[in-house]
């Protein structure tokens, strides 16, 4: 067997993507470097990891299996170039760390068991909540730190936070609907569809405020907080829905297809990320989760607690 890192990055960025012609853009590289990667990936592994069509790239049953595999891997690599030799055991203490219900089914898992990898002398205290209870559990000091969608944070005079994610909302239909012969749909056409509305994390006052903005809405037929029970109802036709990539997985739980479509209008992103309290210096076990999210994340820009230096990102 003849893998190689940079076949599994290129078949994340077609995966992430959905398009080889966008994943080449986004990490600068040839059309064609990243199909022969995919191929050569496909001829070891001996079957298909990806559908053509004419709007792109989808993840086969055998390449969403894969997909799962082939993260691991660059995480673990990552993590082996970012840890140095010795774990940082001069940092000690604990965390009261909040998460939304999003997050914590969805993004934290990972990077919570990287960190207590990295650093076994910290212990996280985690707490579910939604955004009001961990808003205020941050100012009164219940929280220190809070995983949470930042697009959705209200106390923005109290509160700071690093966005580490940004994912994008696509509209998510069956496997056989009208749609999938459009590259992409407006807002004015998903409106003519039945619609299953998610109301976790306060996805329906997101969805109403961007509606709000065209003459359109949405002709609602059932609301629910279950994404997978967004997820079934779409794969088995009895409606469409509008939801960030980071909740998107192409199948259901009884095996029927989920497919994505651009939409034209403008439609925000769901933003992700790390938030504490602005009257609050955090305590350098805080200061170092919320480093190794900005490496994990891969984020640029410095966090601003109050009174911290400029600090080496190195878990």
């Amino acid at each position: 067997m003849d893998l190689s890192l940079r076949q599994i990055r290129y078949f994340l960025a077609a995966a992430n993507a959905g398009q080889i012609s966008r994943a080449a853009m986004e990490i600068n590289v040839s059309q064609s470097a990243i199909t022969t990667a995919i191929k050569s990936l496909e001829d070891v592994i001996g079957t298909s990891l990806f559908e053509r069509h004419a709007g792109g790239v989808s993840l086969t049953y055998e390449g969403n299996l894969f997909l799962e595999h082939a993260r691991h891997i660059t995480e673990s690599v990552e993590e082996a170039i970012r840890i140095p030799r010795r774990i940082r055991d001069d940092v000690k203490g604990s965390i009261n760390l909040a998460v939304t219900y999003t997050m914590s089914g969805y993004f934290l898992p990972p990077f919570l068991a990287r960190f207590s990898r990295a650093f076994p002398n910290v212990q996280i205290n985690l707490s579910e909540a939604d955004r009001p209870s961990i808003e205020e559990g941050l100012m009164t000091g219940g929280f220190d730190l809070a995983v949470m969608l930042t697009s959705n944070i209200v106390n923005h005079e109290g509160l700071s936070h690093d966005t580490l994610w940004k994912s994008r909302r696509r509209l998510w239909v069956d496997a056989h609907h009208k749609f999938l012969q459009k590259t992409s749909v407006t807002l004015q056409e998903v409106s003519e569809e039945p619609y299953i509305m998610l109301t976790v994390d306060e996805a329906s006052n997101t969805a109403q405020r961007y509606w709000n903005r065209t003459p359109y809405r949405p002709n609602v037929v059932f609301r629910t907080s279950s994404t997978e029970a967004v997820r079934s109802m779409v794969a088995n036709g009895m409606g469409v829905s509008i939801l960030s990539d980071l909740v998107h997985r192409p199948w259901s739980l009884e095996g029927r297809r989920v497919e994505v479509i651009e939409i034209t209008d403008a439609v925000p992103t769901m933003d992700a990320g790390v938030a504490w309290c602005n009257a609050r210096e955090p305590g350098e076990a805080a200061k170092a989760f919320l480093d190794f999210m900005h490496l994990g994340m891969g984020a640029n820009q410095p966090h601003n607690f109050p009174g911290s230096e400029v600090r080496s990102r190195m878990p």
